[in-house]
């Protein structure tokens, strides 16, 4: 899904469709080591060509593999993303519109538009940050080993309050001794 600008200039104010199933397995592998697999992925969408400007507007359907945030087997996470992005030589970055802001265009560095890049960076943009195997959704059990454990953070905070709350204050220690003495002597 390379195209080269002097290519999209016949096409000018017009609209190119997108509909293609592209093989980026070794791509995304080469790129992030925590990838097992990838199927191929499915990209509709389109390439809209203007005079100033090259608008694409695609959606990737695909299923990668990931490890397990917990036990590091691997799961199936399927992905559906859509993205917009807006392309730009460097001569038309300099001309455009001051109402697009910078950080919204993606300047060209050489005279192709590459749309495989492109979708490889969105993929591996949109890889979560937990991964779960059915059965770690559904179990409430979480990881534990000898004289470690994992803990929700509900569970985290709950802890920490009943510490706070069991321990005394140093500067308030005494006091605490002395009221336990008048406790005793009624």
């Amino acid at each position: 899904m390379k195209y080269s600008l002097l290519e999209l200039r016949k096409y000018q104010e017009q609209t190119i469709e997108l509909n293609e199933t592209l093989d980026l397995k070794e791509a995304v592998l080469a790129r992030d080591s925590q990838v097992i697999d990838l199927a191929p992925v499915q990209v509709s969408g389109f390439l809209e060509v203007k005079a100033n400007e090259y608008f694409t507007h695609y959606h990737l359907t695909t299923v990668m593999t990931l490890p397990s945030s917990r036990s590091l087997e691997p799961v199936a996470v399927p992905l559906s993303v859509d993205v917009d992005e807006l392309f730009m030589t460097p001569e038309q970055f300099k001309m455009r519109d001051d109402s697009i802001p910078d950080e919204e265009v993606l300047v060209l560095d050489t005279q192709t538009l590459d749309l495989e890049a492109s979708i490889i960076d969105n993929l591996l943009l949109a890889i979560p940050l937990q991964v779960l195997s059915e059965e770690e959704r559904q179990s409430e059990d979480l990881p534990s080993g000898n004289d470690w454990q994992v803990i929700s953070e509900d569970e985290y905070l709950s802890q920490k309050q009943a510490e706070s709350e069991s321990q005394i204050d140093p500067r308030l220690a005494k006091l605490s001794a002395l009221l336990d003495s008048e406790d005793e002597d009624k």
